[in-house]
Order: structure tokens, then sequence, then C-alpha cells
């Protein structure tokens, strides 16, 4: 027996200071679009995702909110697990940092880099934003202020277990020039690698428990809890340990995020793996920023897409298509209602929608729904190029590929337009309808990736089973017995 190639694939685990937000869904419906493409090809699958619950920032606000920090996270992780069923989104497991078994293993993890000499007891001094949990260099702010936060970073200087991150500084220049661990988009890699030559120093890696309770106590200083990034990025691995899965998937081959993440998880995430002697993840992909209509979005102007109202308003197949046919994926994108209702209406409801209407319709009134077997039309098959589909997922182009497979669909309908289908009889047309349905079938398992529930109902009016990508070829069909149930993409006005 062949053993099955692996896929191992996670996105951030995101913070659960407040509730899941736009940018939250389209990082993790990227990752699932990619791990469903990846089980398209036969692979063995792991996707993962989660969330981050301890730190400072948690603590505030749960005093804040009169609740303990458990009672809050707790609330908002469910938020986090509630907003991804919706979106279909099919995760192996969703880890939560605040679960026993991770936070036993991060202090696992932690004693062994404290034994080996890689953590020691001093003093740090950096400016600290709260909002982003992290340390910022004095050239990082803009006017005194973190870019991100648009807030004056504490500075800190106060007793705490540091990390000898400075003594990979070399080790990691190397890994990242030569892809071995690869950074991606090209532009984000020469960020990181202009960064990392600027000096790497020892980061602190505790906080006083006086001040920070919130979190995994130190093995070897009660008084300390661990700093929240360190206990964050060893979820990549306990996701894994905690389903008996570590053998078998790890390393991760692709780690999403979002830019203001790509810093730590590019210099202090590989150090830590590095130092505990584990492999470094194949690549990071850092996907762009949200602008909403042009602006961009915060709770100030009250431009905040809340992913929640937008799926009680328009398909969830919807916003998963829009997400990446309008923005192309590792780039700065605008999220425009407008846009996405177009998108809807002229490609899914017009385009797809209105192809698999047309052809069912035909099959039904003329041959009530039974289709023989017949030589496909080479010039509709020639019009599907699948290695240049496959080629640009595999670049995690998902907006090419996506353009493409979109781009066949549009060939499907010029063909029913030239041919004038409506005007045919008898096998001529039957020949034709062979052909399309063909088409319709090889599109829904190409396009299932991205509008997965839109091409489970494609498959039921067609009467069969969702097929691989193996199955993408003309003429494997014996017989189609087709039947059609309502329309496929209700257009929104």
């Amino acid at each position: 027996m062949v053993k099955k190639k692996k896929f191992y694939i996670t996105t951030p685990i995101y913070y659960v200071n407040a509730e899941p937000h736009v940018g939250h869904i389209y990082t993790t419906i990227a990752a699932d679009v990619i791990a469903r493409w990846h089980r398209l090809q036969g692979e063995d699958v792991f996707f993962l995702t989660g969330t981050d619950e301890h730190g400072q920032k948690i603590q505030e606000i749960a005093e804040k909110n009169k609740v303990k920090p458990k009672e809050f996270v707790d609330k908002i992780s469910e938020k986090f697990k509630v907003l991804f069923k919706t979106y279909n989104i099919s995760n192996d497991f969703f880890i939560r940092t605040t679960d026993k078994k991770h936070e036993g293993s991060v202090k696992k993890v932690l004693q062994k880099l404290y034994d080996n000499k890689y953590i020691y007891k001093g003093y740090y001094e950096a400016y600290y934003c709260i909002g982003c949990e992290q340390y910022l260099n004095e050239n990082e702010l803009v006017d005194g202020k973190c870019v991100l936060h648009n807030r004056v970073p504490e500075l800190r200087k106060e007793e705490a277990y540091l990390f000898k991150l400075s003594s990979f500084q070399d080790k990691l220049l190397k890994l990242i020039q030569s892809g071995e661990y690869a950074i991606l988009p090209e532009r984000k890699r020469k960020e990181i690698i202009t960064f990392i030559q600027q000096g790497l120093k020892d980061i602190s890696i505790s906080r006083s428990k006086k001040q920070v309770s919130w979190g995994v106590e130190l093995p070897f200083d009660k008084n300390h809890t661990c700093f929240v990034w360190v206990d964050a990025f060893w979820n990549y691995l306990t996701g894994l340990e905690i389903n008996n899965e570590f053998k078998k998937f790890w390393p991760a081959d692709v780690q999403l995020m979002a830019g203001d993440i790509l810093r730590v998880h590019a210099t202090i995430w590989p150090a830590l793996l590095l130092a505990s002697k584990n492999k470094l993840p194949k690549k990071l992909f850092v996907h762009g920023y949200f602008t909403v209509d042009g602006r961009k979005m915060s709770k100030t102007l009250g431009n905040v897409i809340d992913p929640t109202t937008i799926a009680k308003k328009y398909p969830v197949d919807a916003v998963r298509y829009y997400l990446f046919r309008d923005i192309p994926f590792g780039e700065d994108g605008d999220f425009s209602e407008s846009g996405l209702k177009a998108r809807y209406n002229n490609e899914l409801a017009n385009d797809l929608g209105n192809l698999v209407s047309r052809i069912l319709s035909l099959a039904e009134k003329n041959f009530e729904g039974k289709i023989k077997k017949y030589p496909v039309d080479k010039k509709l098959s020639a019009k599907l190029d699948l290695k240049k589909i496959g080629k640009h997922m595999e670049n995690l182009e998902l907006h090419i590929a996506l353009y493409d497979m979109m781009g066949f669909v549009k060939e499907c309908n010029k063909h029913v337009n030239d041919e004038k289908l409506w005007e045919k009889k008898g096998k001529d047309l039957e020949l034709h309808l062979y052909s399309l349905l063909e088409a319709i079938r090889i599109s829904s398992i190409l396009l299932q990736s991205f509008i997965p529930e839109s091409c489970k109902k494609i498959n039921k009016q067609l009467g069969i089973e969702q097929g691989l990508l193996k199955d993408c070829k003309f003429g494997l069909i014996k017989s189609y017995n087709v039947k059609k149930e309502g329309i496929l993409f209700q257009k929104v006005d």
C-alpha cells in the first residue's frame, strides 16, 4: 500500500481579547481552501486553528468586566468556534492555550530550555506595547508611538528570564536566505532579512506573577509567568501532540498569518524550535490587510466588518468566493459590500448558477434528465488547463487559480451560446449536454475548496458523489440521471 503524502497547515491562534472580525475569518478561510485542495489531491491533511488565551491584555479586560479570565476567554473562544462552523471551516482540531495538556507541554519545553542554558535570569529594558503584546525597538516607533495601536509603549526595566535569541541570529539568517525556512511573499522575506541583519537581542520570556498572574507559571520559578508569545507558539506542536499526530505531521508545511505577527514568527519561533531540537516549518505565508470601501477598518469610523452579520445577508459561499476572487492573496485588499454583491450576482449567479440551470433544464426537458455517454467535445475540454490551475494553487496564488476556474465556466457558457443548444434536438443535443455535464462535474471538484456548500448542491443535482482531483478527466461518467433542484444562487438586490 502506497503511503499517503502528509500536509499540515496552521492559522495563527487568535487572541481572545475581543470578538472575531473579518481578518480572522479571512486567514481561516484561506487555510481551509488550501487544506481542502490538498485533501482533493488524496493527501493526509491536518488543519489546525484555535485561540490564544493568556497574557496581560486579557487579564486587564477580564478585571474591567469584573469576570475571571477563564470565564472571559471561554466566552470569546466559543464565538470563534461558532463562527468557523458558520463559514464551513474544515479544521481537524481547535486548540486552546488554556488546555491543561498544552500548558503541561509548554512547561516541559521551558524546563528543557532552562536546563540547556538557553534561558537565564537577568534584567530586560525595552519599549513594550500592551496592544501588540510585543517588545518594540525604538526605530519601530513613529512619533514615539506604536504604529499599529497609536499608543506610547511603556519603557520597562524589570527582572525577568531571558531567552538567548541573539545566539541564533546567524543560523536564522542562513536558513531564511537559503529558502530552507521559506517566507512568502518575497518582499516579506527581504523585510525579515533586513530586520535580522540589524541585530537580534535576547528577549524576555517571563513577567512577574504579581504583574501578570494570567499565564503559564514557569516550572523553575513559581513567581514568574511565561510571556504570552512563547506559550502561544507551542500550540503548533501541542495541537498535534494532543491528537497523537506529532510524528506523522510535524513539521508544518504552511503557516498562514498577517504581517503584524511575522517578525516574531520569523525570529523567536524558529529560534525556540532550534533550541529545543525540533524541525522548522517549511513555509510562512503572509497575507495582506483590509481596508473597507477604501478606508482603514476601525471602530471609530464604524466600518468594522462583522463576519457573523455579513453571513446573515449573503450565502457563506458568496463571502468565501469574494475574498479570494477580489483580493490578490498575499497583498492588501479592499472589502466592499458592493464588490461582494457584484461578484455574487454576476459570477456565481449569472455564470455558474446559470450554466447549471440551463444544462440541467435542457437535459430534463429533452431527455427526462437521462444523458448517455458520448465522445467528449475536444474544443470544450481543451479550454481547461488543469496543470496551470494546480501550479497556481501550489504557489498559493489562490486568486489566480480561482480566476482560471471561473474562466472555464465562462467558456462553457460561451459554448452553449455559440452552438445555440436551445435549437438542437436528439443525439446532436445529447452529445453536447454530456460534455457540458462533465465540464460542470469537473468544475465542482475544482471549486469545492472555495465554495464547498454550492458544489455539494451541484453534485446532488448531477446525481454523483464528490470526486477528487484525479477525477478531473472528461469521459469518466458512463451516464447521467440529473434532477434540477431550485436556484443555486438566489440573486441579492
